[in-house]
This record gives structure tokens, sequence and C-alpha cells, in this order.
């Protein structure tokens, strides 16, 4: 399975937000759609990635609150991302490796989607399980002794 497996079902949809926007709108837009993270776009391109974990540590930072703070002065700036045609297998361990909960999907410098690791595990539950019908239907189907009774050797 692939990375565009799992935004295709996902869908198109794409928050984004500019580096000189008030952290405070930000957080906002964040709690207002109930996602925990968005895209830092300037000029077109990703600059980076704003999550709920760079708002905590500012709130924490600064006693209860983000005063004047910009997106630019809190977002991650090199955030680890994949292609469209990353394998899953090649994701896990890496957002496992860095405890990543987003990550943007490039292709070349053209941002596709974010993935999160909810996404990714849902993805494999939902393979999983896939395959788990598929072998029990086959099981089910197996032939009974009687049934091979009488049959050749192959």
């Amino acid at each position: 399975m692939k990375v565009s497996d799992i935004l295709r079902v996902k869908g198109g949809t794409l928050y984004t937000v500019a580096p000189d926007e008030a952290l405070i709108r930000a957080i906002a837009t964040m709690a207002e759609y109930d996602i925990g993270s968005l895209a830092v776009m300037e000029h077109g391109e990703l600059v980076g990635m704003l999550t709920f974990r760079e708002v905590i540590h500012t709130i924490a930072r600064n006693g209860g609150n983000v005063g004047q703070c910009t997106v630019r002065s809190v977002m991650d700036d090199h955030p680890m991302s994949c292609t469209p045609e990353t394998e899953l297998n090649a994701v896990r361990p890496m957002m496992l490796e860095k405890h990543t909960r987003y990550m943007p999907v490039m292709d070349n410098k053209m941002l596709m989607g974010v993935i999160s690791f909810y996404d990714v595990a849902k993805a494999v539950v939902d393979s999983q399980n896939f395959e788990n019908q598929m072998l029990k239907a086959y099981i089910r189907d197996w032939p009974s002794e009687d049934d091979k009774a009488g049959q050749p050797v192959l």
C-alpha cells in the first residue's frame, strides 16, 4: 500500500496557514475544524508544519498564553515528508522513530496532502481486516474430507 492510497480515501481537504499569521488565529482554525495540524505555506510552497505539539510547547513556555506569537516563530520549519509513491511500510518506522504525528506528502515541491499517524494506523488496520476476511472466506470454502474423497491426488 502506498501513501497515495491513503490520500485517495482521505479526500482532498487540506488546511493551510501563512507563516506570518497570528498563532492565536491558527489555533482557532485548528479548533474549529478539529484538526491537529496546519501546513504552513508561503508563495505556494510548504515552509513548515504547525501541530498541536508546537502549540502546547509555546503555551507552556509562555505561562499559559500565546501572546503575539506568529506561526513562523513556533512552526517546525523542517518537517519530515514523504511522496505519494512512498510505501506505507516505509512511512510507519519514519513516523515512529521521529515521533511524527503529521507528515506532508510532497510531489516535488507541490504539497499533495498531509497524512496523520491515525491515517496510517487506520489504513493498516483496514488492510489487515480485509486480509482476515479473505482468509476466513477461503477457509470456509475449504473442501471437506468427504468432498476430497474420490478426487484424484495431485
